[in-house]
């Protein structure tokens, strides 16, 4: 790619967005906020697929679809990677998004008692 100003620019970003992102208190706190932002998605899905009946088995269907595709995103490149190496903090902030959403949808079932 050749080497103009605005690619400069991006490149120059993205490193110090890394480097502001490499504080443990930073990442975690990105880390709460996927979770929340997990939790008030699942909210705002089970609203939405609530108000028309017909969309629940999809709803769900494509849920746990999604569920288990960002499990085995994470958790596969466990076994090759060492034991000192860190998940990059997308997958992290990902995951975190999926328990989110987990655990808000189980909070949902249990506040209508079905």
């Amino acid at each position: 790619m050749q080497n103009t100003r605005f690619s400069t620019l991006l490149d120059r970003l993205s490193g110090r967005l890394v480097t502001f992102l490499r504080n443990p208190w930073r990442r975690t706190s990105v880390l709460i906020i996927s979770l929340l932002s997990g939790n008030f998605m699942a909210t705002t899905i089970s609203t939405v697929a609530g108000q028309r009946a017909n969309l629940d088995v999809i709803v769900s269907l494509l849920l746990v679809f999604l569920s288990e595709v960002i499990s085995w995103i994470v958790y596969r490149s466990d076994r090759g990677r060492p034991s000192e190496q860190q998940r990059t903090l997308l997958l992290e902030a990902i995951n975190g998004f999926k328990i989110g959403v987990t655990y808000g949808l189980f909070v949902e079932a249990f506040k209508l008692g079905s």
